[in-house]
């Protein structure tokens, strides 16, 4: 909804104000002043009603709110003698009282700056303009080209909404106002930076904020030399992804539990659902498979989803946790094409598509779709992680270590870390490299979330390089995960076509027992 008075036009979707068509330059919580009056206009607000709703309860003064009125009285053409469209009532507060038209609905949008509406379930960020410190002039630029490179990077992740730079770049202060940000913008979270010189070099500092708690949930600084600003702005973007991967999912389900008894929508329980479903317990998955089977059940077109409960399927099918491997296969692959369907743009929806060939030991198909997945998200490292485990089944080496390398530099970090490592492992086993399939295979199935498959790499490893009582160590691991783990389960898991390597690593978990 807009509104017109005179010649001037308000829209609260858009965050604008129009006189005779041409945007009129105010602050931001001007802005929200003004419209909140015009909203209100038949009843008088008061200056308490003001403080809550504009300022979020934070403390304000009297001389605070009248210099925002009086402001937004300068936008209008109005004074405080005249007062022909803000009208004072002596001691209590204000009122709108210039002749409104109200326009034709339009479409909602994030930007819609009523503080009465909740935020919206799904994830919104605003990436502010960063602020320029101690900049050379012509460096200054950068305070908006990184956001901008920021917001262009995030508009492929199709589970966050990310505000437009036209709405986000109004809050341009020197300290924002993150409460009015999250007012203005409907943005759950906020990125702020700052850039500075450093000798001779450019960093830049980054901070993430939850607008509903303002805390702090994620910070970095980063640096280059003033001669590679291009590397230092790649860095920067890959990095940020990466960290928003991690950080906001966390958040979410942690939020999600915290609701009480408010019912979850279908946002929260995806996000539940991610909580679980990198732990790779049974117990964890069949969770992670309600969480996901609820939020589809209150939003059948929910195709991230129908992802989550593609890759719940997968799990039964390669950990073996359901008896009926086929039947998870088949239905690994089904949620993913309704997930597809969906919303074909959607990177992991293509990523569990291509895992799902796995099951069915198609590599060659699942390597289209995963490069899919990664040509549509470029940050995208679980993308890269499966696209290299996949070129390891199929022999490719350099594929396969440069797709684990661009996954380590994207999310060193990543909950299928263990995965990455073990996948290495494998191919060094393949190409003869027993020491350091050994020293990797230490290394995945020691990593938080490895599974029992990443514990048989390790003894294989280890048995192949001689490390007999490493690689005992490791068989009792693999029994204490899974006591009935056999040799047939390992290559459903990993069925490489590499016959020399599979004859040696079928005989040293024959001769283990397995």
């Amino acid at each position: 909804m807009a509104w017109m008075f005179g010649n001037f036009r308000v829209d609260p979707e858009r965050f604008e104000l129009l006189r005779n068509g041409q945007p009129v330059r105010l602050e931001p919580q001007v802005l929200l002043v003004l419209v909140h009056l015009i909203r209100h206009r038949d009843r008088m607000v008061t200056k308490d009603e003001l403080a809550d709703t504009i300022w979020q309860g934070r403390s304000v003064s009297d001389a605070s709110i009248a210099s925002r009125i009086r402001s937004a009285r300068q936008a209008v053409g109005d004074d405080g003698k005249a007062q022909t469209v803000i009208q004072t009532v002596h001691g209590r507060g204000f009122r709108f009282v210039a002749k409104v038209q109200e326009t034709c609905p339009a479409t909602a949008s994030l930007a819609a700056i009523d503080a009465t509406t909740p935020l919206p379930t799904r994830p919104s960020i605003a990436i502010l303009p960063f602020r320029a410190l101690v900049i050379p002039a012509e460096f200054t630029i950068l305070a908006d080209a990184i956001p901008h490179e920021i917001i262009q990077a995030l508009s492929r992740l199709r589970w966050l909404a990310v505000i437009a730079r036209g709405s986000s770049f109004r809050f341009r202060q020197t300290e924002p106002d993150l409460g009015l940000v999250a007012t203005a913008l409907g943005a759950r979270y906020v990125l702020s930076g700052d850039l500075e010189l450093r000798g001779t070099g450019l960093s830049v500092t980054l901070a993430l904020v939850d607008t509903s708690t303002d805390a702090v949930l994620w910070g970095d600084r980063l640096a280059g030399a003033l001669d590679a600003i291009d590397d230092l702005r790649a860095r920067i973007v890959t990095h940020l992804i990466s960290a928003l991967e991690v950080y906001i999912p966390l958040n979410e389900a942690q939020l999600a539990m915290q609701g009480g008894t408010e019912p979850l929508d279908a946002w929260a329980n995806y996000h539940l659902g991610l909580h679980h479903l990198y732990r790779f317990t049974a117990l964890d998955t069949e969770r992670a498979k309600v969480h996901f089977g609820r939020a589809v059940s209150m939003d059948p077109r929910f195709a991230r989803a129908h992802a989550g409960l593609s890759f719940t399927s997968f799990l039964e099918a390669f950990l073996h946790l359901d008896p009926d491997v086929t039947s998870a296969a088949r239905a690994a692959r089904r949620h993913a094409e309704r997930g597809i369907e969906l919303d074909p743009l959607d990177p992991f929806a293509n990523f569990t598509m291509g895992r799902s060939y796995w099951l069915t030991n198609e590599p060659d198909t699942a390597l289209d779709w995963l490069t899919r997945a990664t040509t549509l998200n470029p940050n995208y490292a679980q993308g890269f992680y499966a696209s290299a485990f996949t070129s390891m089944l199929l022999g490719n080496g350099g594929a396969t270590d440069s797709g684990l390398e661009t996954a380590l530099q994207l999310s060193p970090l990543d909950p299928l870390l263990y995965g990455i490592h073990g996948v290495r492992s494998q191919m060094l086993m393949q190409t003869g490299d027993y020491q350091a399939a050994a020293r990797w295979g230490d290394k995945a199935a020691a990593t938080p979330g490895a599974h029992y498959l990443i514990a048989m790499i390790a003894l294989i490893a280890n048995s192949l390089a001689g490390r007999h009582t490493q690689a005992a160590r490791w068989k009792q691991e693999v029994l204490r995960r899974k006591s009935d783990a056999t040799s047939a389960q390992y290559f459903a898991a990993f069925p490489t076509r590499d016959q020399g390597s599979r004859a040696l690593i079928e005989a040293e978990l024959h001769r283990h027992g397995f």
